[in-house]
């Protein structure tokens, strides 16, 4: 069976690494940047940072920060009105998932034309979106690198799954130096992102040799590296060993895609507008011991990489520790006990799995559920 492996073609990695991936935007020739970032980077000056050193290399900018934490249909119209308006031939994304997501939905229309919800679903753009070049501030979500863009449908209440190699971004950038003043909730959030991201596709049904070494590679970088991450945010190598890690873990879904972990997480975040990664880190354990019936032997091998002794263990025994040691894990950074705590209502629960059903990112689960298997999941999680 034939398979395809999606990458930007350049990711440029590393402690201080934002002046060479500055000389590598010169080399593209572009004229007129539109970044796009969220509030609380544009008032850190984060963003008014970037201008300067675009306009350094010749190329203008303007800023957009209208990029909310789960960003809308309403984000991408005003990014892609000022884009328009501002006559950019670029979009730079400087952030986390929210305007790498955001400025992807932005890249796509400015060339596809049409309403971003044309696009959910997988592959339906019919060309390349606007040069799209993303600059990581966080270590989870893998955006700026993935051909992945979920944008919330407000309407709807609802998170749209975009799966589109026209989305895939021409150049990514993770400077671990401007991850040292993410605060250890965010730091928590985005490690079990990552997490997530890298479980799901080890036990996703389109794993391959290539997504398994990076995906397993990844846990083991979080399993060491998450908690002092959170515990000491100036520790620059376990910043830079978490950026790794995420990116790794981005190659592993990009590409072997995800499951109901991810299925559910949106819902979740499109109905009650909760971080992302925190509701990935609830319902990890629950998705997995619903796939341990046919994922045992994988789930071992999670442990495994979670720093378990898995010598001697069955496989029904090593899916056990693996689904122990993410719990483990998320209580140590401190993530909600559950969807309760964060306000999730269980008279919600059968609209939440309905709409989870139907998001592509749960057809790669390796056990496939019903209505009824993925409501009892959810209230498993309260």
């Amino acid at each position: 069976m034939s398979s395809t492996f999606f990458i930007p073609a350049v990711n440029i990695m590393g402690i201080d690494c934002l002046d060479e991936a500055m000389a590598a935007i010169a080399g593209y020739g572009l004229r007129k940047a539109l970044i796009v970032t969220d509030t609380g980077l544009a008032k850190a000056g984060v963003a008014t940072r970037i201008a300067e050193l675009l306009a350094m290399r010749d190329i203008d900018s303007s800023i957009f920060d209208g990029a909310k934490p789960n960003p809308s249909i309403a984000n991408v119209e005003q990014g892609l009105a000022q884009l328009q308006r501002e006559r950019c031939d670029c979009v730079i994304s400087l952030g986390g998932g929210s305007p790498h997501d955001c400025a992807k939905g932005i890249a796509l229309c400015a060339t596809n034309g049409g309403h971003i919800s044309d696009y959910e679903g997988v592959d339906r753009s019919a060309k390349p979106q606007l040069p799209l070049i993303a600059i990581n501030t966080t270590a989870g979500t893998a955006s700026e690198m993935t051909r992945f863009c979920i944008i919330t449908d407000e309407a709807r209440h609802v998170k749209m799954a975009i799966v589109d190699r026209n989305v895939t971004p021409l150049l990514s950038v993770n400077d671990p130096a401007l991850m040292a003043a993410m605060p250890k909730g965010l730091t928590a959030a985005t490690g079990m992102d990552a997490l997530t991201h890298a479980i799901e596709a080890y036990v996703s049904t389109a794993a391959t040799p290539i997504t398994d070494a990076c995906a397993i590679k990844a846990i083991e970088l979080i399993s060491d590296n998450l908690r002092q991450a959170v515990a000491e945010g100036s520790d620059l190598q376990a910043r830079e060993n978490m950026a790794y890690a995420q990116f790794l873990a981005g190659m592993a879904f990009n590409n072997a895609s995800l499951g109901y972990v991810h299925a559910m997480a949106h819902q979740l975040g499109g109905f009650y507008d909760l971080p992302h990664g925190v509701c990935n880190a609830v319902l990890l354990p629950h998705v997995q011991r619903f796939n341990a019936k046919v994922s045992a032997a994988r789930l071992r091998d999670v442990a495994k990489a979670m720093g378990v002794d898995v010598s001697g263990m069955s496989a029904e025994q090593g899916s056990d520790a693996a689904i122990a040691a993410i719990e483990n894990l998320s209580r140590a950074i401190e993530i909600p006990a559950g969807l309760a705590v964060l306000g999730a209502r269980e008279a919600d629960v059968p609209v939440l799995a309905s709409n989870a059903l139907k998001d592509a990112c749960g057809l790669t689960n390796p056990r496939p559920a019903s209505q009824e298997e993925i409501e009892a999941i959810f209230k498993a999680a309260f």
